[in-house]
């Protein structure tokens, strides 16, 4: 079969599974789990994945709710990117039940592909992408060793091919003073909330002082127990995010700096983690113009790059930086709709959300029709990553 009718193929391929997709999507929609916890989730996938003929492994990288579905055999080994997991208090505000479907979509369509070239379909189950960054686990376990491609589209406002992502880490404090009775005798007292107050306004007036890409915000999340009881315990998460690595190892002291001087100005002791190193999305180019010219034959106008500097961060990136990858946008709410909020909820579970994720899938499948089609191109994605 020539390329031409393979894509073909495919379009009516994921066309002829509307239904089941559309279904799968918004049972996961309405039935949201948090990251680590997608175990209704992770089943249905893989249970309709096996349906299909893929060989199913669950519970991979000792993570019980991530997976991988496996077709044909040999190189090239191409990978399509499953996100399940829900926002707390918000369910699929982020739309990860379109990511899961659509790539389940995708795996099930590029059989077509493997069927007549050389090659090996993988959709891959990653949970926790939100809050933990469960790929990074599943990176440092191997679980993207030995890939040729790996794609993950994920629902949004704007159609592009690539985008970008900050490298981002997790600040976890905790201050430790003396408890008093507020009133009475305060001076006696060592007073963590206000350590935690003096650390928060530090790093308020250090975003004034870092470039314009970066960011930094946090929460309280322990500020004491009683108002008449001098704090003995606070505690906060923080977020450091950052254009790459360097300047992100930069900002980390510089924010530590603002933690360790309100110890010192209070009396009171500083204990701390860095966890959960989200790093910067690398994107395969070569893979990045075959997506677009891909969704632009399904009738999307889409963007090679990102057109502003307004975004996120996404352990995608620590995927990128071990395979040929991309993280592309599809469309599925109105401009300047908010993502994790719940006009954002709603797109994900409306005919729309059911549009983008088809379309997704099915220039996910398309994109590897072409690569199993040419080991030249595979090539050029190989040289560009090197």
């Amino acid at each position: 079969m020539d390329i031409t009718g393979l894509k073909t193929a495919i379009k009516a391929e994921v066309a002829k599974r509307r239904s089941q997709l559309a279904k799968l999507s918004l049972k996961i929609h309405a039935n949201p789990e948090l990251g680590l916890h997608e175990e209704r989730a992770a089943g249905w996938l893989t249970d309709y994945l096996k349906e299909n003929g893929f060989r199913i492994e669950r519970g991979i990288c000792e993570m019980p709710t991530a997976f991988r579905a496996v077709y044909g055999k040999g190189k090239p080994v191409l990978a399509f990117l499953a996100e399940y997991d829900a926002l707390p208090g918000l369910g699929h505000a982020c739309g990860h039940n379109i990511i899961c479907t659509a790539a389940v979509g995708a795996g099930i369509a590029a059989k077509l592909a493997a069927d007549n070239f050389p090659g090996t379909i993988q959709v891959i189950g990653t949970p926790a992408e939100e809050l933990i960054g469960g790929k990074i686990t599943m990176a440092e376990r191997g679980a993207f060793n030995g890939l040729d491609m790996a794609v993950l589209v994920h629902p949004g406002t704007l159609n592009m091919a690539t985008s970008k992502a900050l490298a981002c880490v997790t600040l976890e404090v905790e201050f430790f003073g003396k408890a008093a009775h507020a009133a009475a005798e305060p001076e006696v007292g060592r007073n963590a909330l206000e350590a935690l107050i003096l650390a928060y306004n530090g790093v308020n007036s250090l975003r004034q002082h870092v470039r314009p890409s970066a960011r930094l915000h946090g929460i309280i999340t322990d500020g004491g127990k009683a108002a008449n009881i001098v704090p003995a315990h606070s505690a906060g998460t923080f977020l450091v995010r950052a254009i790459d690595d360097t300047y992100l190892a930069e900002l980390k002291q510089r924010v530590l700096d603002c933690f360790s001087g309100a110890a010192a100005a209070t009396g009171t002791r500083l204990e701390y983690r860095w966890s959960n190193h989200y790093a910067p999305m690398r994107n395969n180019m070569v893979l990045g113009r075959l997506f677009q010219q891909n969704m632009t034959e399904l009738g999307r106008t889409v963007l090679l790059e990102e057109p502003h500097d307004n975004f996120g961060s996404t352990d995608m990136g620590n995927v990128s930086q071990i395979a040929p990858a991309i993280h592309p946008f599809v469309a599925i709410a109105p401009s300047g709709t908010a993502s994790h909020s719940p006009e954002f909820a709603a797109a994900a579970a409306s005919e729309n959300g059911i549009k983008g994720m088809l379309d997704a899938a099915k220039a996910m499948a398309m994109t590897a029709a072409d690569l199993l089609a040419s080991p030249e191109l595979v090539n050029q994605v190989k040289v560009e990553f090197k």
